[in-house]
């Protein structure tokens, strides 16, 4: 799809002005949303990129469309996962709810900065050396095998490499002081949690962009319909987040699914990069005759993929009680951290949750129910988040 320099100024300022919009109507002002906010506006966006694509079919062609939506299907399903690592950063250095849309507005920019950038470097690359498919194909099947191992990786947590050296460097806060990226601390100026929260997102997403891109690259090499289905896949992870609170732990087999894709694409790279051959090592720098896979088949194993997970993760028990288990416990721990927020309405949300999800506990086979009662440190936190309830109720009663 050959877009012409009007075509991506429009596109570019359409792009930049959802953005300003997010700025200026949504975080301006630090809030919680509601499930119904983040269900709302989470449609919007989707609809957006759905009514971009279909245009792009119209326009451009089936190819193009075909290629845009595998495009699109994809980096969302990555972003998805993303927000696994975006939850366990915020819970680390424990960003008050009303806060956090503002920490991921930050991360969905400098993450479509970033990767503008690579999509340009990547275009160049590919152009000039054809062996880059090679290279993009290796990158994708070592990411795949990777996402099978227990999450071990020090960039994945709130402590990573550039936060240790941002600290030891600057004056640092221990303290949140609102939203401030700077605040004034034993008489000097300071950096905030907010900040280094803002650091520990920017440079986690960096690492992601490794195997973001090569997975695009992989279903189509059109820069434009890269950057567009990068960028509207990006746009609205704010109101996700918020619409999947909850539901992330539940996901259980989503690391299996998006390694079985990027297995996937690193093979139909490597078939591509055989096709177009030109290294003097391999077949005598002649192309390989080998099958290439078509961009309706790609969209067909990346949906089927993903259809086949979610489905397994949300029907299966061990699910169902990974995600009771791990959101009584982050519930609970919210609720006894007084500092986690001043919003009273938000602690009665969190101790309604925190009920609901012990109740789904009860709930649970007597294989899961025991799993959960083996936790003797969860068991502790909730008792204790049950005795700061009836503390606060108390204190209420006598106030009133």
């Amino acid at each position: 799809m050959d877009a012409s320099p009007l075509v991506w100024t429009l596109t570019v300022v359409g792009i930049v002005a959802l953005l300003a919009f997010d700025y200026l109507f949504h975080v301006r002002k630090a809030h919680a949303p509601t499930l119904k906010e983040a269900a709302i506006w989470s449609s919007i966006y989707v609809g957006i990129a759905i009514l971009f694509g279909l245009g792009v079919l119209v326009i451009g062609g089936s190819t193009p469309g075909s290629e845009y939506f595998a495009g699109y299907i994809t980096e969302k399903a990555l972003s998805v996962d993303n927000l696994f690592v975006f939850l366990i950063i915020m819970t680390s250095f424990r960003v008050p709810r009303e806060d956090q849309q503002k920490v991921l507005l930050f991360g969905i920019t400098f993450s479509l900065i970033a990767r503008t950038g690579f999509i340009f470097l990547g275009a160049a690359l590919i152009n000039t050396f054809a062996w880059v498919f090679y290279f993009f194909g290796l990158i994708l099947l070592i990411t795949a095998g990777n996402m099978l191992k227990p999450e071990s990786s020090e960039s994945k947590s709130a402590d990573n490499f550039i936060v240790r050296v941002a600290r030891k460097v600057f004056h640092t806060s221990p303290e949140y002081d609102g939203d401030k990226l700077f605040t004034i601390h034993d008489g000097r100026r300071a950096l905030t949690p907010m900040l280094l929260v803002m650091v520990a997102i920017g440079g986690t997403d960096l690492l992601f962009a490794l195997d973001s891109i090569p997975a695009i690259f992989g279903l189509t090499q059109d820069v434009y319909i890269v950057f567009t289905a990068t960028a509207f896949s990006l746009l609205g992870l704010r109101q996700l987040y918020f619409l999947l609170d909850g539901l992330l732990d539940r996901l259980i087999y989503l690391s299996f699914g998006l390694a079985a894709i990027l297995a996937f694409i690193g093979v139909k790279l490597i078939l591509h990069a055989l096709h177009e051959n030109n290294l003097p090592f391999v077949n005598g720098g002649e192309p390989v005759p080998v099958i290439e896979i078509s961009t309706g088949v790609s969209l067909t194993v990346i949906i089927g993929v993903l259809v086949v997970t979610v489905l397994a993760s949300l029907f299966s028990p061990a699910g169902r009680a990974q995600a009771a288990i791990a959101n009584a416990r982050r519930y609970a721990t919210d609720y006894l951290d007084l500092g986690y927020t001043e919003d009273h309405t938000e602690r009665i949300r969190v101790y309604t949750a925190l009920r609901e999800e012990e109740e789904s506990i009860h709930k649970l086979g007597p294989k899961y129910r025991q799993a959960a009662r083996d936790e003797a440190d969860l068991t502790d936190l909730l008792h204790r988040a049950h005795v700061e309830h009836d503390k606060s109720v108390q204190r209420a009663a006598r106030e009133g």
